[in-house]
């Protein structure tokens, strides 16, 4: 019997008002509990946690206060994630995306010299076009064209790239000049801490202990804690400091009035715009295939509803002071955990919320004790790879980029390109090409051309 079927321990004992929260968020449908919802909701928090560090120092590059972006990094990942959970029913927890912050930073402002206030206008215009993308059903196509081998292919891509964060995080694998990557030194601390943590949730998880997860993640950072691997160094902060970020954004320097940027912003925006689509739609596919939300047909339920909130989370997050808001790929830590409603979004959110108050205490759980988390649940997310024809190389192919390039170029929406690339290319020399495929050939012609000019900017 799998999770998502799972039934409810009828010795459980009753929580206040979980009949009510059964009925909103159809627990008892979906074969979870509150308690195991709740559960799930804190061990994606603990996973994705980082943020609230990471978060600030990236942006804090690109001269924004560092103080205020912590305060808007935690607003935007609560109003996201209790968004989706409350609208979409979905354990899907959203914050400012890792990739898309750096581009903010490192290109856009340092680089191109755009302020950032102008930044932020640039990220609120691109919430805005996702949200027309989706009123007018063109995020909805695109989930559409992408046939069923590359949602498994998507999926096990990304187990593998947030096995690779994870093991990368730890520092069990290292960058090298001669290799790329290397083993790194076993015995560091860090190192040491992380397979400490893993045998600890790999014991757990064979013993069937639920919340396996969350029990590894406390007990490495209190093993953490007295071995002095925590280093604590908190920032003055208050709540207040959230006005510095907050609707600050530049709208008439987007537009080039009073500016000298104008329509060069177009580049930006469609950076901002195209990696967000898509790398949303591969986490969306990855986690709801992952918590059995899928139907047979490979339709995700409340598709209009997930799409929706995503965009306005992105809308809402710049006008609190932070880059895109997207979904991340740790949400699958809450779903490995038990998590298959929105109860589970709702209380990473509210966790975030709280942090608002506490941001820099944020760093008391170290990356080596969420590493082992994000290394077990990677390995996990590999089991939709067997719904792949290995054998057809018309299926194969397109899997096999997916599945590669997604942890090898640290990018989703790369994985995505060359699986739908691939598939459209096969598909039109196998002279299976219909009209009906006009969408999937529009497609891929974009991504060829967005290769071409990522190739002549490099």
């Amino acid at each position: 019997m799998t999770q998502a079927t799972r039934p409810i321990d009828p010795g459980a004992p009753p929580i206040v008002g979980a009949h009510r929260l059964d009925r909103y968020f159809r627990m008892s449908e979906r074969g979870t509990t509150a308690r195991t919802e709740v559960l799930a909701g804190v061990t994606t928090f603990l996973t994705m946690a980082y943020i609230v560090l990471v978060n600030p120092a990236i942006l804090g590059l690109a001269g924004m206060p560092v103080a205020s972006v912590a305060a808007a990094t935690c607003f935007a990942a609560a109003f996201a994630s209790i968004l989706m959970g409350v609208i979409a029913n979905t354990p899907l927890a959203l914050a400012p995306g890792m990739g898309l912050n750096a581009y903010f930073s490192f290109t856009v402002v340092q680089q191109m010299g755009v302020p950032w206030p102008v930044a932020l206008g640039c990220v609120l215009i691109s919430g805005v076009a996702f949200l027309l993308l989706t009123l007018t059903g063109v995020r909805q196509m695109i989930v559409a064209v992408i046939p069923q081998q590359l949602f498994a292919a998507v999926a096990g891509g990304i187990g593998l790239f947030i096995g690779f964060i994870g093991l990368k995080n730890a520092g069990i694998v290292v960058a090298s000049p001669a290799t790329l990557v290397a083993l790194g030194d076993l015995t560091a601390p860090g190192a040491a801490l992380a397979l400490f943590g893993l045998l600890v949730i790999g014991a757990l998880s064979v013993w069937n202990v639920r919340g396996a997860m969350l029990i590894g993640i406390i007990g490495t950072t209190l093993v953490g804690w007295f071995a002095g691997q925590v280093v604590f160094k908190p920032e003055p902060y208050s709540l207040s400091a959230l006005t510095g970020t907050a609707f600050k954004l530049d709208l008439p320097g987007v537009f080039g009035i009073g500016g000298r940027h104008g329509l060069g912003l177009i580049e930006i925006l469609f950076v901002f715009l195209f990696v967000d689509l898509f790398d949303n739609i591969g986490t969306l596919v990855a986690v709801t295939k992952r918590a059995g939300l899928m139907d047979a047909a490979g339709r995700i339920p409340g598709l209009n509803r997930i799409l929706m909130t995503d965009a306005v989370a992105t809308i809402v997050g710049s006008l609190a002071g932070t880059s895109t808001v997207t979904s991340y790929v740790e949400s699958a830590a809450g779903v490995q955990a038990g998590g298959r409603t929105g109860l589970t979004a709702v209380v990473t959110g509210v966790l975030f919320l709280l942090t608002m108050f506490v941001a820099p205490y944020a760093q008391l759980i170290p990356l080596a004790a969420t590493a082992p988390a994000l290394i077990i649940v990677g390995g996990l997310m590999l089991l939709p790879l067997r719904e792949v024809d290995w054998e057809d190389a018309y299926s194969a192919i397109p899997a096999f980029l997916t599945v590669a390039m997604i942890p090898l170029t640290f990018s989703i929406a790369n994985g995505l390109a060359f699986g739908i690339t691939a598939h459209a290319l096969l598909k039109l020399i196998r002279g299976r090409i219909t009209t009906a495929d006009w969408f999937l050939l529009l497609l891929a012609g974009l991504f060829v051309v967005r290769f071409v000019w990522m190739s002549a900017g490099a």
